[in-house]
């Protein structure tokens, strides 16, 4: 693709990787094929394809984003389909994100679209505020149906029956490994889980213990900063992500870390992209060193050599987490190691497709996420599974919400297969109880 940017504009390190993203593409229009939105929509607008056109437009132009640009931007989900599916290695996310920041800075919303997008930007990325807010939408929920606002309605029946009481295990610390040591790993405990489900990071510990992990919760870690990076709050986000970045860095610097463990996909995503994100700052060198270390939880696994089991007699529909399978580029470690220790994976029709989580897409968008989820529990439920799987708990939450099949974390099911409990949600551990560490 041709551009036209100004050596002046260049001068800007997002509008000059935008243009180098830009002149990637050579609109063959691949990717709109695997869009999710453009399934839903039929608009080429709402490709992106088309989205491409109408960022160059807006930031070759320098101009103020109209109301047309800004709807179709905020409808993409960023599930990076389009990468996969893109011949010509247009990095679409690099794109897409610095178009969101540079609405951000030049776009006046609609005062309640701006009052929404700050209380999440204030609530969701910090566990005990998230926490609370999901007791009040517990409470709320029986009156939903006098919200007039779809995206508040949305909000509220997404909220869990019951909110998971505190795991003990969130708070800094270090766990001992429980067999012969192997590795030192820090594990990102991130934000909404803690307050949405506490069984997985449970589960996490046991099982990288269980394997010769000393497993270190560094203190100043949290929130990856994808949910406000993806409503363009870069400030917000780099905030989030150089406390991070610092909490890991004094960690390497004390005691060594062979590894950043990761077990929600869609932050694994985001640290592996520290490196892009502070590239012209002074956390660059830390940002690189700690999006190398940075692995998804299936990663470091397989590398564990965990063993062989019988078969378990249990057929697991796996949902491929989008910032896994896309973001990540990790499609078969999940199902195999699942497979290893004796579980049956089947998996939809259309796994590329998005469940319409998406971080806060389910939340700003229910009609489209809405329809997004009607179509994967649909294909899921078509495999007849006891359980579904999936890598993200975003998706889990989604999921979860439009069917009466059991969904648990990967890492659930593989901790109870070697030793562990049996994931709450298929009848195990019970509310209020926390897991004893094996």
């Amino acid at each position: 693709m041709q551009t036209f940017f100004t050596d002046e504009q260049l001068q800007d390190p997002g509008t000059k990787r935008a243009n180098e993203v830009l002149r990637t593409c050579v609109h063959c229009g691949f990717c709109t094929a695997t869009c999710p939105t453009y399934q839903v929509l039929g608009d080429e607008l709402d490709s992106p394809r088309g989205r491409i056109y109408l960022i160059k437009d807006m930031l070759e132009n320098n101009r103020v984003p109209d109301e047309k640009t800004v709807r179709h931007v905020d409808r993409c989900l960023s599930c990076l389909a389009c990468m996969t599916t893109c011949p010509s290695g247009v990095h679409y996310m690099h794109l897409v994100d610095h178009a969101r920041a540079y609405i951000e800075k030049n776009y006046t919303r609609p005062w309640h679209d701006r009052a929404l997008r700050w209380m999440l930007a204030q609530i969701l990325p910090y566990p005990s505020r998230f926490r609370f807010a999901l007791w009040l939408a517990k409470m709320g929920r029986p009156f939903k149906g006098l919200v007039p606002d779809p995206r508040l309605k949305a909000m509220l029946e997404m909220a869990p029956k019951q909110v998971p009481p505190v795991s003990a295990n969130d708070r800094p610390q270090t766990f001992a490994p429980a067999a012969p040591k192997r590795m030192r790993v820090a594990l990102m405990t991130g934000c909404a889980q803690k307050a949405l489900n506490t069984d997985i990071n449970d589960a996490t510990i046991r099982l990288l213990r269980r394997f010769g992990c000393e497993v270190v919760i560094a203190e100043g870690a949290g929130c990856c900063g994808a949910l406000t990076h993806h409503m363009g709050r870069e400030n917000d986000s780099h905030d989030a992500a150089a406390a991070n970045i610092r909490a890991w860095t004094r960690e390497i610097q004390q005691g060594g870390l062979d590894a950043i463990v990761i077990n929600t996909s869609g932050c694994g995503t985001t640290v592996k992209d520290y490196w892009h994100m502070f590239r012209n700052s002074e956390l660059s060198a830390d940002a690189e060193q700690i999006s190398a270390l940075a692995m998804d939880v299936s990663e470091l696994l397989l590398k564990l050599d965990i063993p062989a089991g019988e078969d378990k007699g249990l057929t697991v529909a796996y949902h491929a987490a989008c910032s896994l399978q896309h973001g990540q580029q990790i499609k078969a470690a999940p199902k195999d190691l699942l497979k290893k220790v004796g579980f049956q994976i089947v998996e939809p029709a259309d796994p590329y497709l998005c469940c319409g989580s998406a971080g806060t897409y389910n939340l700003m968008q229910p009609e489209i996420s809405g329809k997004l989820k009607e179509r994967k529990v649909r294909t899921l439920e078509a495999k007849n599974p006891d359980v579904i799987a999936a890598g993200n708990i975003g998706c889990m939450m989604q999921i979860g919400s439009g069917t009466k099949t059991p969904i648990v974390h990967s890492v659930e099911l593989l901790d109870w297969a070697t030793g562990g409990p049996m994931p709450r949600a298929m009848g195990g551990v019970r509310p209020g109880e926390v897991p004893i560490l094996v």
